[in-house]
């Protein structure tokens, strides 16, 4: 009686769990079929064209692509998808997208300034560089602390030499000063006239006067320093003999120096004398203010620029000559709108960019630029703001762009040529070509003979073989 209610109660169990597992699987299958309601089947290759039901495209035979209802996607505009679209309009799909690194960004709105970046390079500045010549002919004695790259201060002896010039005129400056200390009068201008030859010829003022106050005639002559600075070039060696105008040293002055960069004819315009930028050292990571002197009037054919000079105090002597520094210039742009440089597909006369219009569909469409400052450039005509366009992988986009408008442009084989006639299968000549259906075999040449011995017409060519053919009375 017990086993009998216990299988009483198990069927029951059984029954109910059956119905209630039926009830929820069709209601999830209906669930599923409405998520994944197809709305309708569009070409992969050419997105103007849309079907109601699946099958083959008839232009290129692929496989007609679904688009479900659960896919996130609205319904294609019926501008999109008419005839009028855009020749060149692509789709790529999400998953493609990812594959090719595809970004798109929103066009902006750009007012205000920019700051361009350009590549300088320090050179000393040319008021600061002093140059020590020869005035006398003569020879090197010595030469102390001064090779190329050491700082130097005013007046700091460099080197000495020996030119027998000097003594006639050292010998008259004694003589004039001699008297002048016995009479207590004023320098006479035959003393200043006889100090400034000496200094003419390379005699330093603190040896002048040390000669006047020492009465004594030096056996050498010193070489100083006109100025604080940077030995930058060497022309001495002890025992060197030297004629009148040879350069012995070049010293420049470093706490101000030059910066020279290259820049297009086209924004050279823009940069006015004391327009002040800023100067960055890569390798210190310092910066620097600068100021715009002029702009020089060289220009390179080559790159097709001109150097933008400027000038900027250089205290810690961190900028040195023929160092390439990075070189920040505000530079003024008009209202407009603007999108990255890599958005823009330049093929010389032409300018377009890929607008995204949603679904994965990228239009071509051209535009004007006006500015191109570091990454960004200027659109005047042809976009709009808040559109998106494409800016990574452009270059992948403009490639499908291009193939598709050759592919829709080429016409079909069968209009370019027409069809080969099929040969029968006993016939051993291959098919012909429509057009030489109506050509007649041209008939092999014969050889001319005579008419009276048949001979061959070459053959009688031969002086033996004519002479017995006139015997003959054969013509």
């Amino acid at each position: 009686m017990r086993k009998a209610a216990y299988a009483v109660v198990l069927s029951a169990l059984m029954l109910v769990s059956f119905f209630a597992g039926r009830h929820f699987t069709h209601k999830d299958a209906t669930g599923g079929a409405s998520a994944r309601r197809v709305l309708y089947w569009v070409d992969p290759m050419h997105p103007s064209y849309k079907s109601d039901k699946p099958g083959i495209a008839p232009d290129c035979g692929m496989d007609l692509e679904p688009v479900y209802a659960d896919s996130g996607a609205k319904p294609m505009p019926a501008s999109l998808i008419s005839d009028s679209m855009p020749a060149g309009t692509v789709r790529i799909d999400p998953e493609k997208q990812h594959v090719i690194g595809l970004q798109t960004v929103a066009v902006e709105k750009s007012s205000g300034s920019r700051s361009m970046r350009i590549l300088g390079r320090v050179t000393a500045d040319d008021t600061r560089v002093f140059r020590i010549n020869a005035g006398v002919a003569g020879w090197l004695r010595e030469t102390f602390d001064s090779s190329i790259g050491s700082q130097v201060k005013k007046d700091q002896r460099l080197a000495t030499f020996y030119s027998p010039e000097f003594l006639t005129l050292e010998q008259g400056y004694l003589v004039a000063t001699e008297r002048l200390t016995s009479t207590g009068k004023q320098p006479a201008a035959g003393t200043q006239t006889t100090a400034v030859r000496l200094r003419n010829l390379g005699m330093s003022d603190v040896q002048i006067e040390k000669l006047g106050e020492t009465k004594q005639l030096p056996e050498n002559v010193d070489i100083v320093a006109p100025a604080d600075g940077f030995i930058i070039a060497r022309n001495v060696s002890p025992g060197q003999r030297f004629d009148v105008g040879a350069e012995f040293y070049r010293i420049a002055d470093l706490s101000h120096v030059w910066v020279v960069a290259d820049v297009f004819e086209s924004d050279a315009q823009q940069f006015r004398p004391g327009t002040v930028a800023t100067i960055t050292l890569p390798h210190a990571g310092r910066t620097l203010s600068a100021r715009v002197s002029d702009v020089l009037p060289q220009y390179d054919p080559a790159t097709r620029t001109m150097k933008l000079r400027l000038e900027a105090d250089n205290p810690g002597f961190d900028l040195r000559p023929d160092m390439f520094v990075d070189v920040g210039l505000p530079v003024a742009i008009p209202a407009g709108m603007s999108v990255p440089a890599d958005a823009v597909i330049d093929s010389g006369e032409r300018k377009r960019v890929f607008v995204d219009r949603g679904n994965g569909y990228f239009e071509p469409r051209e535009v004007e630029i006006s500015w191109r400052f570091n990454d960004r450039v200027g659109i005047v005509k042809g976009l709009h703001p808040g559109e998106r366009v494409v800016s990574a992988g452009t270059f992948l986009v403009d490639s499908e762009s291009r193939l598709k408008t050759v592919s829709s442009l080429t016409p079909d084989a069968s209009a370019q040529s027409a069809p080969m006639e099929s040969a029968p299968k006993d016939d051993p000549m291959p098919a012909k070509h429509p057009m030489e259906r109506d050509r007649v075999p041209a008939e092999p040449m014969k050889e001319p003979v005579c008419d009276n011995c048949k001979q061959d017409t070459v053959k009688l060519q031969d002086p033996d073989m004519a002479s017995t053919h006139r015997a003959a009375g054969h013509d």
